[in-house]
Order: structure tokens, then C-alpha cells, then sequence
């Protein structure tokens, strides 16, 4: 298996200038070989095959950057022609901006490249640099790539990469939970909990359009304009911090107390483009949660249950199983003919439980002598 690490990277004033410089020639790089495609493929109709080592002679320049850069920004062109070619909707490769506010580059361990020790990364062309390691390796872990990148706030980072064998014993699940989705609370399990979402860009959102009026008044380009575009990337990663925080130790609580997970597969932007929901959907952080929970319960061999998007889980009464044919949004109280009365959330997360009981009955079959209901 693989795992990554993220450590803050202190690189000197000439160590930024090279990354300057490695970033600025990945981007070069992609794109002239994009250009060179389209342009190729328009004239002959048929598919060029170009290398960044074509490409050294005509721009001497290429050869001041890690090779092992420019060879990451080749397969990420490759990458990105064959999702294309496999799945039209993903779109056209599309050249990269100067002006994007993230920029990162991916190197390759050979013979003894790069090295991670006492809080201290070397790479290639790059040399030693100070880095803050706030957690340690295990042992046994390979080392295979490391992805250096400058996000909009200023701050560097190194992304190590690294492989490791590891024997995962599958859990029989014993105990289940039922998670639905929620627009105000994030999601509200099975056993009527809601984890208290603190919705940080709705709290945030205030000073941020005050910070945002500041940055439209000042002269692009100018020395206060990157000063105040700088403050807003700031506050734009403090928000995103807090939230995945927040996931992150909720998922872990999750994945800690229970054997599987039931939920729905929902389509998020979709959610976010109808009914002016956008900013709600965004704020939750929905689709990175369910990825944090389905990692974390994968690695203590445990599962997680999807449920297709179309389960009527809202519609379905939980104590009688009769299906409403109309349920509007406003009704927050589940009222069946049976008698029965729910919240309406509680009612879609006792439902998708169920299902996922049944799913997990279907799965692994001894599962109905070890405490689930079949």
C-alpha cells in the first residue's frame, strides 16, 4: 500500500529561486508539449510522441531543474490524454496559468536522490532543507516519490510518498452506522446524533467580503494589490484548515467505533448547482469526508456501504417500509399513515442502516450469525 506525508518545507532564498525556476519549467514544458500535440495532431491527424529531453537542446535553460520534474510533468500530460481519451467528459487537456495560485512538481527516488532525516529533506538540484516533521516514519516504510508545492498563502510543502507492506485482517462487522446527509449539521446518524458542524466559511464569510472589497480597490498588479490578495489566501486557508480538521477527528471517532458504514453515493455538484445550495455543499466538505472515512475504515480492515443515489431513504417510512410518492424539502417531520413520526433526517439514516445491513447480509453471508439482522 501507499501513504503520504506532509511536512512544511523552509527553503532558503536561493532554494526558492530554484523552485521558482523548477515550477516555471514544468508548466513550460507541459504546455509546449500540449501545443506541440494539438499542433501535430491538426495537421496529420495522428498522435505525436514528444519527451522533455527533445526539448534540452533548442531550451538550454531546462537543464537548471530537477530532470525528474520534467519527466512528472510529462506524466501528468500523459495522464491527463489517456482520462480523455477513456472518458470524454473529463475534457481536453488544458494548458497551465502562470497565475494559478498553486504550483508543485513530482521527483522520483533513484540511487539515493533524496533522503529524509532528522528533520531534514534532501532533493535533487535542491539539496538539504529544513523541514518541520511533526510525526515520524514507521518502520519498514519505502520510500518512492516526494511532491514539493507552493500554495497561495506562500508556504512550501513536501508531500512524501512512500510504500509499505502491510497484512489487513478483515473485521466481521458487527456493528453498523447509518449516516445520511445534512445541509445545516453535516450528516445525522443512526442513533439521532448530529456531530455539530461549526461551519467555518459561513463564519468566516463576513470578514472575507470585507477583505475582498479592500483587494477590488487596489491597482492590480500593484505592490498593496499582492499584499492584500496574499491576506485573503491566508484567511481562505485558515477556513479550509478548520474543516478538514473537524473531519478529519470525526471520521477517525467513526471509524474507531464502528465496523461499517452505511451511506448514500450522492452527487455533490449536482447538490451544490440546484436550489442555490453551493455554498452550503462546499462548506460541509461531504465528499472529503466520506473519502477520510473510507480510508480510515479500509486500513483497520472494516468497510463502507454505498448506497445508490436513487435509495429512497427520505421517502421511506422505517417503521412500515411504505414509500411516500412526494416528500417536499420543507418538511422537516416525517409523518407516515401508520402513525409513525420521525425527524426526517433520523428516518433516512435508520433506512440507510437497514439497507446497509441488507448489503453487507449479501456480501459476506456469515454475517447473520455474528449480530446482524439479515
Amino acid at each position: 500500500m501507499n501513504k503520504g506525508f506532509k511536512f512544511r518545507l523552509y527553503p532558503s532564498a536561493e532554494q526558492r529561486i530554484l523552485l521558482a525556476k523548477t515550477f516555471g519549467c514544468c508548466r513550460f514544458i507541459f504546455n509546449r508539449m500540449l501545443a506541440d500535440k494539438k499542433a501535430f495532431f491538426e495537421l496529420t491527424g495522428k498522435m505525436l510522441y514528444c519527451y522533455p529531453s527533445q526539448y534540452k537542446n533548442e531550451f538550454p535553460w531546462l537543464r537548471e531543474v530537477d530532470s525528474l520534474a520534467l519527466v512528472g510533468a510529462y506524466n501528468g500530460l500523459r495522464s491527463a490524454y489517456n482520462n480523455f481519451f477513456r472518458d470524454k467528459k473529463t475534457g481536453f487537456p488544458k494548458f497551465k496559468s502562470k497565475h494559478r495560485g498553486h504550483n508543485s512538481y513530482t521527483t522520483n527516488l533513484i540511487n539515493g536522490n533524496i533522503e529524509l532525516s532528522d528533520g531534514f529533506l534532501k532533493l535533487p538540484k535542491l539539496g538539504i532543507m529544513k523541514i518541520k516533521q511533526h510525526r515520524q516514519i514507521p518502520d519498514g516504510y519505502k520510500l518512492k516519490s516526494v511532491t514539493v508545492s507552493l500554495v497561495p498563502s506562500g508556504k512550501y510543502y513536501a508531500s512524501i510518498l512512500y510504500e509499505y507492506e502491510v497484512a489487513i485482517k478483515p473485521v466481521v462487522p458487527m456493528t453498523i452506522l447509518g449516516l445520511d446527509f445534512s445541509m445545516s449539521e453535516l450528516y445525522m446518524d443512526s442513533n439521532g446524533d448530529k456531530p455539530g458542524y461549526p461551519h467555518p466559511y459561513r463564519k468566516a464569510q463576513k470578514k472575507l467580503a470585507r477583505e475582498q472589497r479592500i483587494l477590488s480597490k487596489r491597482k492590480k498588479g500593484g505592490t498593496n494589490y499582492r499584499k492584500q490578495k496574499l491576506k485573503i489566501s491566508k484567511l481562505h486557508e485558515h477556513i479550509a484548515n478548520q474543516r478538514k480538521d473537524f473531519l478529519h477527528k470525526r471520521s477517525r471517532q467513526i471509524a474507531n467505533a464502528y465496523d461499517a458504514v452505511s451511506i448514500e453515493d450522492l452527487n455533490m455538484k449536482g447538490m451544490s448547482q440546484a436550489l442555490n445550495f453551493g455554498k452550503s455543499v462546499s462548506d460541509n466538505g461531504w465528499g472529503a469526508f466520506t473519502r477520510m472515512l473510507e480510508y480510515k475504515l479500509t486500513d483497520q480492515g472494516k468497510q463502507i456501504v454505498k448506497l445508490d443515489k436513487w435509495y429512497p431513504s427520505s421517502k421511506m417510512c422505517f417503521n412500515c417500509g411504505i414509500i411516500k410518492s412526494e416528500l417536499a424539502l420543507s418538511e422537516r417531520k416525517y409523518r407516515c399513515e401508520c402513525g409513525y413520526t420521525c425527524d426526517r433526517d433520523l428516518n433516512a439514516a435508520l433506512n440507510i442502516r437497514e439497507e446497509g445491513k441488507r448489503l453487507l447480509c449479501l456480501k459476506t453471508p456469515t454475517v447473520g450469525h455474528t449480530g446482524i439482522a439479515c
